[in-house]
């Protein structure tokens, strides 16, 4: 899985590329794979202000619908029209022709809570050790269970 080095990413998955005053934004690959083919995007509308850690939109996936939370706060300036009638750009491209929004950051000390690519790929790999700690004790669970069903 890939984590470009000088992209910021946020624990809810999102990347961040900062151009002067401007952030370039969208959901990480690992977001992308999680959620599978996405089939529909939800983006602010320009000039609408969004809030560190709030959600600013949503991706639609045959899988599940994710909010899409802003990782700094800003006055929305473009978005990506290509997204709503190519919603497949997120996975194809998540951090090229996938971005979703570019917001004029309002607080730059925003930035210092977000991680570099290498703490964020140490942050997936925790999260998937949690992740399948997780599942093995559901999975010991159940097992339990059918044993008590059958006795």
């Amino acid at each position: 899985m890939e984590f470009p080095d000088g992209l910021k990413y946020s624990k809810e998955h999102e990347w961040v590329l900062v151009e002067d005053n401007i952030a370039i934004i969208g959901i990480t690959e690992f977001a992308q794979h999680e959620l599978g083919d996405v089939v529909y995007v939800e983006l602010p509308e320009v000039g609408e202000k969004i809030v560190k850690d709030d959600p600013f939109g949503a991706v639609e996936s045959v899988k599940a619908v994710s909010d899409v939370f802003a990782p700094v706060s800003g006055a929305v300036v473009e978005i990506n029209d290509t997204l709503p009638e190519n919603p497949e750009t997120i996975n194809d491209d998540p951090y090229g022709d996938g971005w979703m929004i570019k917001v004029e950051i309002t607080d730059m000390d925003d930035l210092k809570d977000l991680m570099n690519a290498e703490e964020y790929a140490e942050y997936i790999e925790q999260q998937t050790e949690e992740d399948e700690e997780d599942d093995e004790e559901e999975n010991g669970d159940d097992e339990e269970e059918e044993e008590e069903d059958e006795k």
